[in-house]
């Protein structure tokens, strides 16, 4: 059951890294909403392995089929099932690491809950995983635009410790992170970026980094008191992503620093409506948006499988020294930045559907 996402717009995904096909079914899509091929498959393409010298040497090409719920390009309402076969398996890069919980990883959680895990690759718990939200994030995009012009962007801020310079949340685009393989739109801290995720390559070792996302035009309502907060269903959404570690919204934990004189966002007439004068809340208010720019950031811990060998033990309990292998990112997100604007169109979709249906918001609900 915990491989489902949602409330109205549901979605499931399935597969494991070393299986057959990855994916996801969408269920609770409205009917008549336009979906192209071409759409998703350029979110899948930003997320792909083999991406540049940044990124893990597994290729894939990451092709999806749509199986159902969509004809002629428009969604008929019912189940979308997206596939990805999974073309590219080196499972012997696995053999010897069947009695060895590997460090960080989740071998020895999986192992305990169920008795057993996939024998190859993380199973469910490897980032492959992700191809079957990224492919499910842009029909709940496509549903944001066609209804609020919703536009997210995100990009990384951080990686190690060298961080981007100011960044315009209001102005940043898709092909502005993308100019570049390290996904930054400050093209100095880029080049500094890459060269550190080099070193940490050439090394055998890994390292973190912070994603930073923006999410304009989203529709003032959306968000349920209490324990159905934006911001929390958000933060469960973005923890949820394999090595993420942390999240924060608004002026996060720098808020904590501050005076509520200082913190507050007063009120403003402007556009026709009430606005903010400054938007330390990231866009929501009492677990609910209020209009504004919706802004946070993930944290990511440096990829746990990495090129050097580690003194561990094995599930006896015995010392033994883990020696390099498989495929890994020397750093994750570069590729991450479609898996967080995914999960944030996944949240904001399927809220907008929930507030639809409490106040009878025309048209998103029908064919039309």
């Amino acid at each position: 059951m915990f491989s489902s996402f949602g409330t109205l717009f549901r979605v499931t995904t399935f597969g494991e890294s070393h299986g057959r096909a990855v994916g996801a079914v969408v269920d609770g899509c409205p009917a008549g909403l336009d979906l192209r091929l071409e759409d998703i498959q350029a979110q899948l393409d930003r997320r792909r392995p083999g991406q540049s010298d940044l990124t893990t040497s597994r290729q894939e090409g990451d092709r999806v089929a749509i199986l159902s719920g969509v004809e002629k390009g428009r969604t008929l309402g019912t189940p979308i099932t997206l596939v990805v076969q999974n073309l590219n398996q080196r499972p012997g890069d696995y053999s010897g690491l069947r009695a060895i919980p590997r460090p960080s990883h989740a071998d020895y959680t999986y192992q305990l809950k169920y008795g057993t895990r996939a024998a190859s690759g993380g199973g469910r718990a490897s980032a492959r995983e992700t191809v079957g939200r990224v492919a499910a994030g842009v029909v709940a995009e496509q549903l944001l635009k066609k209804f609020f012009s919703t536009a997210i962007v995100a990009w990384v801020e951080k990686v190690g410790p060298i961080k981007a310079g100011e960044i315009d949340r209001e102005q940043v685009s898709r092909s502005l992170v993308d100019r570049n393989p390290v996904r930054c739109p400050d093209e100095k801290a880029a080049a500094q970026m890459a060269a550190l995720i080099g070193k940490a390559k050439e090394s055998g070792d890994s390292v973190g980094g912070v994603i930073t996302c923006a999410c304009r035009n989203v529709p003032a309502g959306l968000g349920e008191p209490v324990f159905g907060k934006l911001e929390a269903i958000l933060a469960q959404a973005m923890l949820s992503i394999p090595a993420s570690k942390g999240f924060e919204i608004g002026s996060g934990f720098a808020g904590a620093a501050m005076n509520g004189s200082d913190h507050n966002d007063p009120f403003v007439f402007r556009d026709g409506r009430l606005r903010t004068l400054t938007n330390f809340s990231g866009g929501i208010q009492g677990g609910i948006s209020n209009g504004e720019t919706i802004y946070f950031r993930v944290a990511f811990k440096p990829p746990a499988t990495i090129g050097k060998a580690q003194e561990t033990v094995d599930f006896e309990g015995r010392p033994v020294v883990l020696e390099p292998g498989g495929r890994h990112d020397p750093c994750v997100v570069p590729r991450a930045v479609p898996i967080v604007e995914a999960m944030a169109s996944l949240v904001l979709a399927d809220l907008a559907l929930v507030q639809a249906a409490r106040s009878g918001l025309a048209g998103l609900g029908g064919g039309q």
